[in-house]
């Protein structure tokens, strides 16, 4: 479908990457891993078409469809919700304009054999075959079905694009995509906005794609679900497995081992046939064993191990001051803002020594939460309206903000930035902490400014562990980390001996270093006991049509509603019949019992022969409207039975 040949990308004199060349077959679903700064976005790119390499081609099929889901985009932000998403539709309609003119041009026209009329014939064809591959039966409906599945809720489709943040419009994005159906898919961390709910639906719709997926992800859990092929970017080369992402990990580390042993078992014959050589080169009896040896090392093909990038960061937090036994205790509180509560009765209480995870729908008040916690912090206008929120002594929180990394000062260099937190014996250190999260030599003289965002996250996570906290309150601290970046952090955290309090949507990062789960779901915040596993066996069991939900499922949801409004919409229609006649039952009585009382006194000339008439009239309307509205009144009754025994 579309292949690489021998890429290149350099810049500004440095090799991002060179001879990469591998093929995307039709169906294939493959991770694109590495480290960041490997060139995974870049790569990306080229294979969408939005950046030239410095050398090498792309051949892909002339009619290719491809879906790109870039890490950063602008977002519309003059229309709803779901108006926004259904601009995916808008090429349906310039389809259908063209294959209209082409008809009408055809049906002008009688000179059947003509090259310019065989060309419209071609051409509506095409048309035509691209009209019904493209064309949806319900657009609407679809496109509902699938912002549903992306966590956004029924009343907020019709919302502005602009009153969302940029991770929910990024969900929008990807709705468009999915609605396109294309040959191929190409997402670039989608992963990063998506809670826990909206990302297991993600990965069921994916499994029922059927075009090729190439997908960047630090999400372990989900490459495992939607992957079965990895390619790997390392120092600048390419290593393709037809692995899923965990069983690539085992495949190159016994790889590795077999090279390093083949190797060494290489290296020891090589220097004993050369010792042979050394001994006996000038002894006449051995010459011929001599050259032999010569020629086979001359033939020897020499094993090679493949490069592995081992540098990592290495993260141990400081022995924390121990804290009362109670860290926070929170009481029937409700937050919000502007007095609207995002939450309301939340009851918890976390102590010393726990690992705990908030985990929700975004916008349910996770992060609000936990600013509220954390002391110092703005949390924006959010206040606690109702209730009482207490801190245990001794508490020394540390926080972790969602974009802690975009909080740094631009004008600082690496250094700078620890330097100004630093006190005490620790800044005698402060080189070392840094080389520990991989700023070494120059890399500590850069400016905030320039560095990546998992750079930024890194010096971010250096400046927490500047001061022994007790208390760790982390809002998606594996933002922009790598995956052995992540395990390290996740590593770190598990032999930390303070409390921990964090907010995150990945499954593998959670899975085995929480033991309390707190889940933030329609305005409530509900207690889960056990870990991250525990409480989605839980859920499943619970609700499983809103902790997943399949593409069949959100179908039949999506029928179920359209047949539940039309449903409406006829009751409506009912009920204004039996409105609208009431009305005019009303009118006749009142025209009529004035028309009663003109009888009751009559003037002495007595009534013109048109006053009869027009009060004969008004009953014979009257007795018409009290039928009509008797046929209609019994009709609307006939059809709420109807719709309460469905």
């Amino acid at each position: 479908m579309i292949s690489l040949s021998n890429i290149e990308v350099s810049f500004a004199h440095r090799k991002l990457f060179s001879g990469v060349s591998f093929h995307i077959n039709r169906k294939d679903r493959i991770a694109l891993v590495g480290k960041n700064g490997t060139g995974k976005s870049t790569l990306m790119k080229i294979i969408a078409g939005q950046l030239e390499p410095t050398s090498g081609t792309v051949a892909g099929d002339a009619n290719l469809r491809t879906g790109y889901l870039p890490q950063q985009m602008n977002h519309a932000k003059d229309k709803s919700v779901l108006e926004e998403t259904l601009t995916v539709f808008s090429h349906i309609d310039t389809l259908s304009k063209r294959m209209e003119q082409i008809n009408r041009e055809l049906a002008e026209r009688d000179d059947y054999q003509a090259p310019s009329y065989l060309k419209l014939i071609g051409e509506l064809g095409e048309l035509n075959d691209r009209f019904h591959l493209v064309a949806s039966d319900n657009p609407t409906g679809n496109a509902e079905r699938i912002l549903l599945g992306l966590g956004f809720k029924r009343d907020e489709l019709e919302r502005s694009t602009a009153t969302f943040s940029e991770g929910w419009n990024m969900r929008i994005e990807l709705a468009k995509l999915l609605l396109s159906n294309p040959d191929m898919l190409l997402l670039d961390e989608p992963t990063n906005h998506l809670d826990i709910e909206s990302l297991r639906w993600l990965e069921s719709y994916l499994a029922s794609y059927a075009g090729a997926l190439l997908v960047v992800s630090h999400d372990r859990t989900f490459l495992d679900t939607v992957t079965e092929r990895t390619i790997e970017l390392s120092l600048g080369r390419i290593y393709d497995y037809k692995a899923s992402y965990s069983y690539f990990m085992e495949l190159r580390r016994e790889r590795v081992e077999q090279q390093t042993a083949a190797y060494e078992n290489q290296q020891k014959v090589i220097e004993k046939t050369q010792e042979f050589i050394e001994r006996f080169r000038y002894k006449p009896t051995k010459s011929n064993q001599v050259q032999s040896r010569i020629k086979q090392l001359e033939k020897m093909e020499l094993v090679e191990i493949d490069p592995v990038d081992h540098a990592q960061i290495s993260i141990r937090f400081p022995n924390p001051p121990r804290s009362g036994k109670v860290v926070y205790r929170c009481s029937d509180v409700a937050a919000g803002y502007d007095g609207k509560p995002v939450f309301k009765h939340a009851d918890l209480t976390v102590e010393r020594g726990e690992k705990i995870a908030l985990v929700g729908r975004n916008g349910e008040g996770k992060t609000t939460l936990l600013k509220l916690l954390a002391p110092g912090q703005q949390a924006g206008q959010a206040r606690i309206l109702e209730g009482t929120l207490q801190t245990g002594h001794n508490v020394m929180a540390g926080y972790y903000a969602q974009n802690q990394d975009e909080l740094l000062d631009e004008d600082l260099t690496v250094f700078e930035t620890v330097d100004k937190i630093a006190t005490g014996e620790v800044r005698t250190k402060l080189r070392d902490i840094l080389a520990a999260f991989l700023f070494r030599g120059e890399d500590v003289d850069k400016k905030t400014v320039v560095l990546s965002g998992g750079e930024r996250s890194r010096l971010a996570m250096a400046v927490l562990m500047l001061q022994p906290y007790n208390v760790l309150l982390l809002d998606e601290p594996t933002n922009h980390m790598d995956i052995q970046s992540k395990e390290i952090l996740k590593e770190a955290l598990l032999n930390y001996t303070g409390t921990l309090v964090l907010v995150s949507h990945d499954r593998t990062f959670l899975d085995g270093l929480v033991n309390k789960v707190y889940e933030f779901r329609d305005g409530k915040v509900k207690e889960h006991l056990g870990g991250i596993g525990v409480f989605l066996e839980r859920r499943r069991a619970e609700s499983p049509d809103e902790v997943i939900r399949t593409p069949e499922a959100q179908s039949s949801a999506s029928t179920q509603y359209q047949q539940r409004k039309e449903r409406e919409r006829t009751l409506r229609k009912l009920e204004s019949a039996v409105t609208r006649l009431e009305n005019s039952i009303e009118a006749y009585e009142e025209k009529l019992s004035q028309m009663d009382a003109q009888l009751q006194s009559p003037p002495a000339e007595g009534f013109e022969p048109d006053f009869y008439r027009t009060y004969e009239k008004e009953k014979k309307g009257l007795d018409l409207a009290m039928k009509a509205w008797e046929t209609a009144h019994n009709k609307r009754d006939a059809f709420i039975k109807e719709m309460e025994h469905e």
